[in-house]
């Protein structure tokens, strides 16, 4: 079973990070020195899986087949000019959490069910030889439970925040934000479940721009 530090919110979550608060415009992490601009200021997007979203911990992997974050009450948005710009660090804001529907186990007779703590997450992007995208995720804040064969209870950084970076790749018209990477849990249950404290946590997303789509949302110096 697997839990990501990502993203999200409805049935299966994400990690995404039940956001940082991090301002627009906000330094992620001390050591980040590049420059980033977000453009175009001002713009909403959205965030669609690519393929499948999966979390993997013991013998068991979740596959999630629908996962999406879309602009509304004012979330998903690149900052207005000059705060889409900081000279020494990341640029970020809140992101309405992503949901994952559709999941399923590899194990047979074993059903479920993801839960986000919060609708609302942050995230920021950071402009590098590699460009980073970084979901940020509140302390427990997805919890994943099975049932049926294996009655199992996964709490994604039960006593922390957590960051998920993901890898982030310009786009014409269409970025995108591929995320492989660990995230800490907390398992209980019995038989079947696994003992582990840490999961696995891989899916692409899709990055466009929800109100020009044939303008790509884009990170840069």
């Amino acid at each position: 079973m697997s839990f990501p530090r990502s993203v999200t919110r409805s049935a299966l979550a994400l990690t995404g990070a039940g956001v940082l608060a991090l301002a627009w415009g906000g330094s992620a992490v001390a050591s980040q020195q590049e420059s980033t601009t977000v453009e175009p200021a001002g713009a909403a997007f959205s965030a669609t899986l690519d393929g499948e979203a999966t979390f993997e911990t013991g013998p068991m992997t979740v596959t999630c087949a629908v996962s999406v974050s879309e602009p509304g009450d004012g979330n998903n948005l690149v900052p207005d000019e000059p705060d889409n710009h900081n000279p020494e660090g990341a640029v970020g804001g809140p992101i309405n959490a992503p949901n994952f529907d559709d999941c399923d186990t590899d194990v047979p007779l074993v059903d479920v069910e993801v839960e986000v703590a919060d609708a609302v997450w942050d995230m920021s992007m950071q402009n590098d030889e590699s460009a980073v995208g970084t979901m940020h995720v509140p302390a427990a804040g997805i919890v994943v439970t099975t049932s049926g064969v294996a009655s199992c209870t996964a709490t994604v950084s039960p006593d922390a925040d957590v960051d998920i970076e993901g890898a982030w790749s310009n786009g014409e018209p269409v970025s995108s934000l591929d995320f492989d990477t660990t995230a800490p849990i907390e398992v209980e249950g019995g038989t079947g479940c696994p003992d582990d404290e840490e999961a696995g946590f891989t899916a692409a997303y899709d990055v466009e721009n929800a109100d020009d789509a044939d303008t790509p949302i884009t990170v840069g110096s």
